[in-house]
């Protein structure tokens, strides 16, 4: 029997992080509409966790190189659809007189398509641009300076979720003073979010090439978005 060698085979803790992954995309989405104050600052709650997601980019792209990274995020971004489109059903199914909270789960499940649309694009965009750039430092750097390459690659990838969800989502609903001061103060708090957790990147990735026995470089990959 012909074997498929571009099947791909992975492990038990691959499978456990992907799921952290994927769950803190999912409730960085739900939990998006909580506006909070930090520092005398409105940002949105999503972002004391979706940084969360580029750190455990980073340590997927670092350990199992970018082929196995670019199935998680096609698999975040199929969840996160998934929970959207569940939402809007949800909110959309008829109710009856006794209950009183449908508007209180419109606001907080409901989105509007171009809310989604920002959402999508944005996490695209920066996912994808993040590991990408994360797997070509580490062929370009032998694998030294994790810190440059986490840190670096979180610079560009951060940036273009900012700039599009902000953007997407806001344009024409604000002045662009507003809009540029809610893309810069989202951008340098996810920034500074992945630079205080550089620590804890190393340990987490230093234990899982261990635990792994694997240390991908990818010197001969394709970088298309699909497989």
């Amino acid at each position: 029997m012909k074997q498929n060698t571009n099947k791909i085979v992975v492990s038990k803790l691959f499978l456990v992080l992907s799921t952290v992954y994927i769950t803190c995309l999912v409730l960085s989405n739900l939990i998006a509409g909580k506006i909070c104050s930090f520092f005398g600052q409105a940002l949105p709650a999503a972002v004391i966790l979706f940084p969360i997601t580029y750190i455990l980019a980073d340590v997927f792209t670092e350990v199992y190189g970018y082929q196995k990274m670019r199935l998680v995020i096609w698999l975040g971004f199929a969840s996160t659809f998934f929970a959207v489109l569940i939402y809007l059903i949800t909110i959309a199914l008829p109710y009856p007189d006794f209950f009183g909270n449908q508007e209180a789960y419109r606001a907080v499940l409901g989105t509007t398509p171009r809310v989604a649309v920002a959402s999508f694009v944005g996490y695209l965009f920066g996912e994808f641009s993040n590991s990408i750039l994360m797997s070509k430092l580490k062929v370009m750097t032998n694998g030294k300076k994790l810190w440059l390459r986490t840190i670096g690659s979180t610079v560009v990838g951060e940036l273009f979720d900012s700039f599009l969800f902000i953007s997407i989502s806001f344009f024409g609903t604000m002045d662009t003073s507003q809009l540029l001061k809610m893309i810069l103060l989202q951008y340098g708090f996810k920034v500074a979010y992945e630079v205080v957790f550089t620590p804890a990147t190393y340990a987490i990735t230093h234990w899982l090439k261990k635990k792994e026995n694997t240390d991908i470089y990818d010197t001969d990959v394709s970088y298309s978005l699909f497989s």
